[in-house]
């Protein structure tokens, strides 16, 4: 086994890495960027180098840097994460070359694995399952088109080299073949260097499902089971589960022999994902009728890779150490069993009512719920984060923040399990998706495991913009806080000599009733609340013209109960400034509580002005100076958190002035172009 390895990543993956580390007693070696000088990775390994700028490409893209830190170190072995340089097997040769283990597949394996149509070549001549197309190396247009016809509509064409959904388009019909293919060989070239392209058959209501592999330097193979990764958006995943719902033995067996049998066909090492697209032509109450066809091979560990820990009982990082020092692999597939159901849920940094806008920020907040470490197998809750309290979230890196992973005897409990604690999830700082993922988990489609890759956009009527705690208990439980807020800075007086009747703020009068008017902004618009202190003690809040009594009472955790009306809720809240972070069983919201004299004197807004909705990179500019544009229009593309979106045109007008070029860094709100709008 090793004694010192460097982790050639950041973020919640070296964290884990290092965990495991930690616990078999190898030493380890943080690698960090500019903007991560003080991140909690580096803090969790014993040393750390600096290899360069914040942007990846300065630093973790740099592999000399990397291996040089590691040579200098004394590391004996370098372990990629994922993302990044997991799967460049330019890297990986670079490590051998160096004299240091990359802990990972052989480089010949990345490469086989890296093209998609070389890989289907490859297992095909394997007899792994492929979906009806054409992988062939002619990309005449005409020949392309023939073998569309010949396989028949609808049909998919996706990019040689392509990722992430870029290269791709489904086709309907036969005359809409061409322009589809001239449309995607111009994305492929642009945003790979290569406009090759295969065609498949669309495969109607798909599920995503891909197994665990392993194969060691002894021509050992072994499968820990699948997960189903189909709940996505933008062709991202958003919820895993293991084992996959559903699904029967022997279909089990069948698609774990073959990713086997797709390991051993590029002679792999280590842990490896065999990800698999499930045709359901029977619906979804008939798994038995499933049909699957391998898509790709992940060359890496996957970000889900907890799901299968937590049924299997195994760590999987501990694994690839063992399996990269030589050692045999820890378990014979007889030895293999599944213990209960495990979902995943992951964390991120974004605003998905606006369609999943990445958000940068300052964790203010960052309350976790009660959980177990990754090395018990019985864990009911376990989070991996790479992130503190009071950390930034910076927009140099993917948006993901932590992801919670549950585990229960049953898939009921898993999931009641999961909702729980995404309730105890309390962050402020910066928008992120935790709501919206407890809208996915208690979704019709969710809850009956009815999952295929067009969940969110079938359930979109209940999974966005969605408010499940309304104005009354907001308002009610900001003036409950400011209540036990003003009783603590009281009992605080009291302590240190006397009371000063003028200082008090409770409202007191020697007769009638005392009124306190709040002015209130919720989702963007106006109300008025006004509390009452009645003369015998009791409470009462007015909404907006709706008047109930007020209790509330301190309970454990820092929480309240709060009573308004017929509404209770147990509540935990958070002030930022004017702004109250409300958060129940039954949802989060936030509602502002308007100091006028702190907005006195403020200038109203100037019109026309377009500001970055986020830090990123200026990428292109689809207008200039003195262009006439339409409502909706699209201006300008932004990069941020490897995702990259559009400005549009709030309404008609000119374009006066671009104030950045493309390549540009911009904070949050920089104005990018100013636009003179149609009166």
């Amino acid at each position: 086994m090793f004694t010192k390895i460097l982790i050639a990543n950041r973020g919640e993956i070296a964290c884990r890495v290092a965990a495991s580390c930690a616990r078999l007693a190898i030493k380890t070696v943080a690698v960090y960027s500019d903007a991560d000088a003080a991140s909690k990775h580096v803090a969790a390994c014993g040393e750390a180098v600096h290899i360069g700028g914040s942007a990846p490409k300065d630093s973790y893209l740099r592999w000399e840097k990397i291996i040089a830190a590691a040579k200098a170190t004394g590391a004996q072995a370098i372990h990629p994460g994922y993302g990044f340089l997991s799967e460049n097997e330019e890297f990986a040769q670079a490590c051998a070359n160096a004299g240091l283990v990359f802990i990972g597949p052989p480089p010949s394996a990345i490469q086989s694995m890296g093209l998609k149509a070389e890989s289907k070549r490859l297992m095909e001549a394997a007899n792994v399952p492929l979906v009806p197309g054409y992988h062939g190396v002619n990309q005449d247009a005409a020949l392309l088109q023939a073998e569309a016809d010949a396989i028949g509509y609808p049909v998919l064409i996706k990019a040689s080299a392509g990722g992430g959904g870029k290269g791709m388009r489904a086709v309907d019909k036969a005359e809409d073949f061409a322009a589809a293919l001239a449309s995607c060989k111009r994305e492929a070239i642009n945003s790979f260097g290569d406009d090759a392209v295969l065609i498949e058959k669309y495969v109607q209501r798909p599920r995503h499902i891909e197994i665990q592999v392993f194969g060691d330097t002894f021509g050992n193979y072994v499968y820990l089971f699948e997960r189903d990764c189909s709940v996505q958006r933008r062709h991202q995943k958003v919820l895993e589960e293991a084992p996959a719902p559903g699904m029967t033995e022997h279909l089990r067996r069948q698609m774990g022999e073959a990713a086997v049998a797709a390991a051993r066909a590029v002679k792999y090492v280590g842990a490896g994902t065999v990800e698999f697209i499930v045709e359901q032509p029977g619906g979804y109450d008939h798994p038995e009728a499933m049909r699957f066809y391998f898509m790709e091979m992940n060359t890496r560990l996957q970000v889900e890779h907890p799901v299968t820990e937590a049924i299997t009982g195994q760590d999987l990082v501990e694994w690839q150490l063992r399996v990269a020092s030589g050692e045999p692999l820890p378990c014979k597939q007889e030895d293999l069993k599944i213990h209960g159901h495990a979902i995943e849920a992951r964390i991120c940094a974004e605003n998905p009512d606006n369609n999943f806008l990445p958000a940068t920020g300052t964790l203010h907040v960052y309350g976790l719920p009660v959980c177990t470490t990754f090395e018990r197998a019985d864990h009911a809750v376990r989070v991996d984060s790479g992130v503190r309290e009071f950390d930034p979230i910076s927009p140099f890196y993917d948006s993901m923040v932590a992801k919670l992973i549950v585990h229960g005897a049953t898939r009921e409990e898993a999931l009641a399990r999961l909702d729980t604690a995404l309730a105890q999830t309390h962050i402020v700082g910066l928008a992120t998706n935790v709501q919206f993922l407890r809208h996915v988990t208690t979704s019709a489609s969710f809850a009956q495991a009815q999952l295929d890759t067009a969940l969110i956009p079938r359930e979109a009527a209940v999974l966005f913009n969605q408010e499940k705690v309304g104005l009354p208990m907001a308002t009610a439980a900001m003036v409950a806080d400011m209540l036990v807020r003003e009783h603590a800075l009281a009992q605080h007086a009291t302590v240190h000599g006397w009371i000063d009747p003028w200082a008090q703020r409770d409202g007191w009068r020697s007769h009638g009733a005392s009124n306190r008017e709040f002015k209130l902004e919720f989702h963007g618009e106006p109300h008025t609340a006004l509390f009452t202190r009645l003369h015998d003690g009791g409470l009462q809040l007015t909404v907006d013209g709706h008047t109930a009594a007020l209790r509330y009472a301190q309970v454990a955790g820092g929480a309240l109960d709060v009573r308004y009306g017929d509404l209770r809720a147990t509540v935990h809240l958070y002030k930022k400034g004017e702004v109250a972070h409300v958060f129940t069983a039954q949802g989060a919201t936030q509602i502002v509580a308007i100091d006028a004299l702190a907005h006195a004197g403020e200038a109203q807004t100037e019109g026309g002005r377009l500001t970055a909705p986020m830090p990123g990179k200026v990428v292109s500019f689809a207008v200039k100076a003195g262009d006439v544009v339409k409502k909706g229009q699209a201006l300008a593309v932004m990069e941020a958190m490897k995702m990259e979106h559009t400005i549009a045109a709030p309404a008609d007008g000119t374009v006066a002035e671009l104030l950045f070029a493309p390549g540009d860094q911009v904070t949050e709100g920089a104005e990018l172009l100013k636009l003179a709008l149609v009166e």
